[in-house]
């Protein structure tokens, strides 16, 4: 699976961004798929991740009630809906694919990944 990553962008503090990842191959429907986000200087960490079916959703606690997880098995997409966004928010959000059906926030849980798209939010 080949997964790639779009619209992030400079967004003022309480905007929302949608950040899109497309992915390659025929058995997107059978992956787990999660977004992580790594700010500079820090360790990558784990946002949402979505099961196969779309039926169940997992959030950090930093991002629930703010941001949604959803994916299209039509369209091989998945995406992030980002609202309320807090200069906090600001890194490189990643999206990856999990073999398996357990949601996992565990980034070494994820099989393949994308290339990264920034967000930056400013105060």
């Amino acid at each position: 699976v080949q997964l790639q990553a779009s619209g992030g962008g400079l967004v003022q503090a309480g905007g929302s961004l949608r950040l899109s990842c497309a992915a390659s191959g025929r058995t997107f429907n059978t992956y787990v798929m999660g977004w992580f986000r790594q700010a500079p200087g820090e360790e990558r960490e784990f946002v949402a991740a979505i099961s196969w079916s779309g039926r169940s959703t997992y959030y950090a606690d930093s991002v629930k009630g703010r941001f949604t997880i959803s994916r299209d098995n039509a369209k091989n997409t998945v995406y992030l809906q980002t609202n309320s966004l807090k200069p906090e928010d600001t890194a490189v959000y990643y999206c990856a694919a999990a073999d398996g059906v357990r949601l996992t926030p565990h980034w070494a849980e994820y099989d393949y990944w994308g290339q990264g798209t920034l967000v930056t939010v400013s105060s």
